[in-house]
């Protein structure tokens, strides 16, 4: 899915992930916010508009400064409303009239140089309304992109369920404040599900079909005991409605039993996992073709089971993340970064996380990018060394938290099949 806006479970949601800004603030906050800046003193034109005519007074005979005085309201027309470019406009012209007549000009000079500076205050009148004028679209658009974006990816709590919760969102089109990237985390009958994805594309299609796979998921989360199923039914949504050549990859997971997380990757980057002193890509057991392009390949996703206990960690996230370069064309090395900043603490990790990519980025992402972050309280975050967890690669398995080896069996196609049970 650069929000950026910041929309945030703890602003993460730039509508940042982690510190957001007040969402019980009412829609029309920057509409109110356009007349009260309209309607401030223009105590910057006036003080130019002073120190032309303290210049003229001081340079004496030979040299005027006069016409420089259409600055004033020409400076005037950028930061305040019409009736403050209309004051420092006659203040102008008067002290204009009044410098020539007190350096001696003719009166038909003086008419000329009260005229100019007239039809300068004219314009700058007319600019300053065009302007306020679409200050007011633009507030109103920008709360009609705030409603939309609550409604399609809704404030996450920092408790849902067993877990501790942080997300963090930006959309590469800063004042959209919305994109291709979603993420859903809520509870169900059936356990805690989510789902994390990004669609193909940018613009308002992205956001179209964003929305299909988020209202499909929060239907079929409540009504399918099978995480598969869920799946399945996001599937044939998407092969009713997109076009042959869309798709979305996501990463759906359920927590349907203590200790126990289901996790389905279609086409999407794997999850981190962080457990005792390890932080690893929970790599798909069977590779899987994104949302939408099913029956182009004629796979079916495959479910994996993993342990996951007090003090685990899961961390989702879109390509918007790693694929964040810097001026030297370099990726942003998440898992490192999840390394380093890993806390008990979820809402606190994504936000270090999430300055630390702007800091890659040098400020701006080219890219939509969300992270969701799960925790289940209990035991403190794992440490390595100094106090930090270690990194292993992708596909590098974690030893369970009790040290009990784990089984595999035959993987999981479709919602009726037998489950894999992976070492991650």
């Amino acid at each position: 899915m650069s929000q950026a806006r910041d929309h945030g479970g703890d602003h993460w949601p730039r509508r940042p992930f982690g510190k957001r800004a007040d969402r019980s603030a009412p829609p029309d906050r920057h509409r109110r916010a356009v007349p009260q800046l309209a309607a401030g003193t223009p105590v910057l034109p006036a003080l130019i508009v002073s120190a032309i005519v303290l210049a003229d007074l001081v340079g004496g005979h030979g040299m005027t400064w006069v016409p420089l005085l259409a600055v004033g309201p020409a400076l005037a027309a950028t930061t305040n409303g019409p009736r403050g470019v209309l004051c420092v406009g006659l203040l102008a012209a008067a002290l204009g009239a009044t410098l020539d007549i007190r350096g001696g000009a003719p009166a038909r000079e003086l008419a000329v140089v009260v005229v100019a500076l007239m039809a300068v205050t004219l314009a700058s009148v007319l600019a300053s309304a065009s302007r306020g004028r679409r200050e007011r679209v633009l507030a109103a658009v920008r709360s009609v992109a705030e409603t939309a974006q609550h409604a399609l990816l809704q404030p996450v709590p920092a408790t849902v369920g067993p877990f501790q919760v942080a997300v963090r969102y930006s959309a590469a089109a800063a004042e959209a404040r919305i994109g291709g990237d979603l993420y859903a985390l809520v509870p169900t009958p059936h356990g805690v599900r989510m789902i994390v994805g990004d669609v193909r594309g940018k613009g308002l299609p992205a956001v179209g079909t964003a929305a299909l796979v988020l209202g499909v998921f929060r239907e079929a989360a409540y009504d399918e005991p099978d995480l598969l199923a869920v799946v399945s039914r996001i599937e044939r949504s998407l092969a009713r409605n997109l076009r042959s050549d869309d798709f979305v990859t996501a990463v759906v997971a359920g927590y349907p039993r203590a200790g126990q997380l289901e996790v389905v990757n279609c086409g999407h980057a794997p999850p981190l996992l962080v457990r005792d002193s390890v932080v690893s890509a929970v790599e798909p057991t069977r590779p899987t073709p994104p949302l939408g392009l099913r029956a182009l390949t004629g796979e079916t996703p495959s479910l994996q089971v993993l342990p996951f206990a007090d003090g685990d960690q899961l961390l989702l996230y879109t390509d918007g993340v790693t694929e964040a370069r810097d001026h030297e064309r370099e990726f942003y090395p998440l898992a490192e970064g999840l390394a380093r900043h890993i806390s008990d603490e979820p809402g606190q990790t994504v936000t270090a996380l999430h300055d630390e990519l702007l800091a890659h980025v040098g400020g701006r992402l080219h890219d939509d990018a969300a992270l969701l972050l799960l925790r289940i309280p209990g035991a403190p975050a794992a440490t390595n060394g100094p106090g930090r967890p270690r990194t292993i690669g992708p596909g590098v398995s974690v030893p369970h938290p009790a040290d009990q080896p784990l089984r595999a069996e035959p993987a999981r196609h479709g919602p009726r099949s037998g489950t894999a049970q992976s070492d991650v």
